[in-house]
């Protein structure tokens, strides 16, 4: 059984309610679909960027080196369990139609490590707990992330799943940066927070993170309850688990095997969208640092910007998410990253141009990274064969924990270069731009020939299982 082909036209047979759908976008399994990314970006940005990973690494626990190195193995230990298990964590929801169901465990879990941080004390006796803890926050997070996304796919059809995207993705944007300010102005900051929460014994940071685990946990109810498992096959949910983990890497094997031979360009796509995903992700890593290093902005000049940009990239995200439907993914995504690599151009030329230079092209950089982020996943979610979503957005997961690296060693290689090139004693910090420029433009020339499926696969075409198909349309 196969999908209708082009993104202006849904995945099903034409019919009513698809219609009366593709008009309506903010229906209630999108908005609580949206929620669900407001309140996931509490771990992300509170916990693992901006917060905790800053308090774990502060002197209270030990050296900095020393510190700073520890937390960077244990995310490292971290990353390989997601791209061993993501995609075999995927496949299995996948089999037994029960993607909601481990959405929510894995979002459970996830609130339990960001609860859990509150007994992490600034003591260095606490460090390795700390580590291990946003260690397995991070893996969990990645496996709820998957059936997230896969989750894509049922509650939007072709012709507005780009807007739908854009509206989830641009609300963990704005979900996590009102967090961090409310943390930042309740606990952080003062001596005295709310509650009489003071900064003794670092009861300000670990109140924060109960906070957090909260946010996540209320954001999360209205998603798990509203889209509702469709099943196993033919009504089962336990012949799926069990099947060994190795008879789960072979089915796994079959449906890259079977892409190739049917759709290599999914595959293309996967790694294309894994080095420009890295080159986005680079953005915000080493914003900051050049921001600083290169432009003079303070601590909290750094902070401003960074709530700005974030403001900025979410308004972008959901405002732009009307021309992927109507322009295509592909486009949006070539779009924004020739926009990109065009201001981190401005960036380099006009490093000497002080705070307003950087202000102008750092959110001009803002303003494309969420919709090309956004676009990738619907690009993505416009391909998956029926009934591999949670499997193939498992792969996206690995894919792009493999290239890593990229954005970092470009960076370091190109300050590197730019240390052989200027002038002796003149700061060659800003050279780092060009690094993830050139790891933007390589993802770009990577997806360039990338070409959508005319129709979408069945299962079946891959030699692997086809998802049931209790509903016509599969969503809620």
């Amino acid at each position: 059984m196969s999908r209708q082909p082009s993104a202006s036209s849904p995945s099903h047979p034409p019919s009513h309610r698809s219609k009366t759908r593709r008009d309506r976008i903010l229906t209630r399994p999108v908005l609580a679909w949206a929620a669900y990314d407001w309140g996931s970006a509490a771990f992300n940005a509170v916990i693992t960027t901006f917060v905790f990973t800053v308090y774990l690494t502060s002197s209270s626990f030990g050296p900095k080196d020393e510190t700073s190195s520890t937390l960077g193995l244990g995310l490292t230990i971290a990353g390989l369990v997601i791209a061993l298990l993501a995609p075999v964590t995927g496949q299995r929801a996948d089999r037994a139609g029960r993607g909601t169901f481990w959405l929510g465990v894995n979002t459970v879990l996830v609130v339990i490590c960001s609860a859990c941080l509150y007994f992490v004390r600034p003591d260095p006796a606490f460090l390795w707990l700390g580590v291990a803890l946003v260690g397995l926050g991070n893996i969990f997070s990645e496996f709820a992330g998957v059936q997230y996304n896969a989750m894509l796919t049922r509650i939007s059809t072709p012709a507005t799943m780009g807007r739908i995207s854009g509206i989830g993705w641009g609300s963990g944007y704005l979900g996590g940066i009102v967090l961090l300010a409310l943390l930042v102005v309740g606990f952080i900051n003062p001596e005295h927070g709310w509650f009489g929460v003071t900064k003794a014994d670092g009861q300000n940071v670990r109140v924060a993170m109960l906070v957090a685990a909260t946010w996540l946990a209320v954001s999360s109810i209205p998603l798990l309850v509203t889209v509702r498992d469709r099943g196993g096959a033919e009504g089962s949910t336990a012949r799926p688990s069990r099947s060994g983990l190795a008879a789960t890497y072979r089915a796994l094997w079959r449906t890259i095997t079977g892409l190739w031979r049917t759709n290599p360009h999914t595959l293309y796509f996967l790694m294309a969208s894994a080095v420009f995903r890295d080159g986005l992700a680079g953005v915000f890593i080493f914003g900051g640092v050049i921001a600083a290093g290169t432009f003079g902005f303070s601590a909290g000049q750094v902070i401003v910007f960074g709530i700005v940009a974030n403001i900025v990239a979410g308004i972008a995200t959901i405002s732009l998410g009307v021309l992927d439907d109507r322009l295509g993914s592909k486009n949006v995504i070539v779009a924004s990253l020739t926009c990109m690599s065009l201001a981190g151009l401005g960036i380099f030329f006009f490093h000497d141009r002080g705070p307003t230079a950087f202000w102008i092209l750092g959110l001009i950089l803002c303003i494309f990274v969420g919709p090309a982020q956004s676009a990738s996943r619907t690009f993505l979610a416009r391909l998956i064969p029926e009934g591999h979503e949670g499997e193939v957005f498992g792969l996206y997961a690995t894919t792009g924990r493999a290239v890593s690296f990229l954005a970092p060693m470009m960076f370091a290689l190109a300050i590197e270069l730019g240390r052989r090139t200027v002038a002796p004693g003149v700061d060659a910090q800003y050279w780092g731009i060009l690094g993830i420029i050139l790891v933007l433009l390589l993802g770009l020339a990577l997806l360039l020939p990338v070409h959508p499926l005319q129709q979408r696969l069945s299962g079946d075409a891959l030699g692997g299982h086809s998802a049931p198909d209790a509903e016509p349309s599969a969503r809620p």
